[in-house]
């Protein structure tokens, strides 16, 4: 959110979560973003998302620490505009129950010489929607999960940002 603040094309208008608990939310609050925090029932067969995102002028949706399978009608109302990042280079280390240390593990387990992130559109599978974007970072033979996550998020901080604004003149331009 502290990137976009003064953007003068890109505004965060609001922010989806569905954990109460979730230290986004703060973030938000301290920027003057809206919140809504939704439950697993609300988000599939509701459409009380889609009236959120229409409410707040939503033209991206970007997500960020969500697990859950973006349902077929969220897709169809945001075709393209729907990024995620994930935490290793995919195809590898992807699909359900690959998130967070999960991701990492596998990667020290599988004896990886690299891992990274990817940014992808989001589609009906997990982690399978089109690369955007990859950036790449050493594994050492003697690093832990959690060496690796610390790699991993500085490549999520430093990218995720300048990942999403150079989508978004890329829509710009094709509109």
């Amino acid at each position: 959110m502290a990137y976009f603040e003064n953007h003068p094309d890109i505004r965060v208008s609001l922010l989806l979560a569905n954990r109460p608990d979730a230290y986004a939310l703060e973030r938000a609050k301290r920027f003057g973003v809206p919140t809504v925090v939704f439950d697993r029932k609300t988000f599939r067969e509701t459409d009380t998302i889609l009236q959120a995102l229409s409410a707040h002028k939503v033209d991206l949706v970007v997500l960020a620490g969500f697990l859950w399978l973006v349902p077929a009608y969220l897709i169809e109302a945001y075709p393209d505009r729907i990024l995620n990042i994930h935490p290793a280079l995919l195809p590898r280390f992807g699909g359900k129950g690959m998130w967070g240390m999960h991701v990492h593990e596998a990667v020290v387990a599988g004896q990886e010489s690299e891992t990274g992130i990817t940014i992808h559109l989001v589609n009906e599978r997990y982690d399978e929607g089109r690369v955007l974007f990859q950036a790449t970072c050493p594994v050492q033979p003697t690093d832990t999960p959690e060496d690796i996550q610390k790699r991993v998020q500085v490549l999520e901080h430093r990218h995720f940002p300048e990942v999403i604004e150079r989508y978004v003149q890329e829509l710009e331009a094709a509109d």
